[in-house]
């Protein structure tokens, strides 16, 4: 798959592979605390440098990584979402993060509804999971708009292994019906 020419849109957004333009906003959404606080912590801008390559290293090697978002009205990068299956991870996900002065604006919800529509019509998927944290209320209220529900604990592979996680989820087939 050229993960060049894929761009998913939706009403407000633009969904594209990250690419280098992206680093100066994703780093700076990396090293927001608040922002951060239930996706791994902060992360110095040189670690955030090595998570975007990571990311775009797996649209080459797995054909499906993190999307920026991208804000039509003033294509700004606010954000991350897209189907991410990271070794030991407790299932294929679809996860998001935005940035805090998107928050509450819908975007999370309209973003991950188009990537989980890709991971099914395209990857293939059966299933779809997000791990949340138990705290983490705004994440939670996405999940149940997109349909999932909560299936109970999980865990994550080190070195977020001590992190804990719900495993939300849904079956294509139940993604389908909602």
């Amino acid at each position: 798959m050229a993960s060049t020419n894929l761009r998913l849109e939706t009403p407000r957004l633009i969904l594209r592979p990250l690419e280098m333009r992206d680093f100066d906003a994703f780093a700076a959404f990396h090293a927001d605390p608040e922002s951060m606080r239930f996706i791994g912590g902060v992360q110095p801008r040189e670690v955030a440098w090595r998570t975007l390559m990571l990311m775009a290293g797996a649209w080459h090697l797995q054909n499906c990584s993190m999307f920026s978002m991208i804000e039509k009205s003033s294509g700004r990068w606010i954000g991350r979402t897209g189907p991410w299956m990271p070794e030991g991870w407790p299932g294929p996900e679809v996860g998001w993060g935005i940035v805090r002065d998107c928050e509450g604006k819908g975007y999370a919800t309209e973003a991950a509804t188009a990537a989980i529509d890709w991971a099914f019509d395209v990857l293939g998927w059966t299933q779809v999971i997000h791990s949340i944290s138990p705290g983490n209320a705004a994440s939670q209220a996405v999940a149940a708009r997109l349909g999932a529900r909560n299936r109970g604990p999980g865990r994550l592979p080190p070195p977020l292994a001590d992190v804990p996680v719900d495993i939300w989820g849904q079956t294509r087939e139940e993604w389908r019906r909602r």
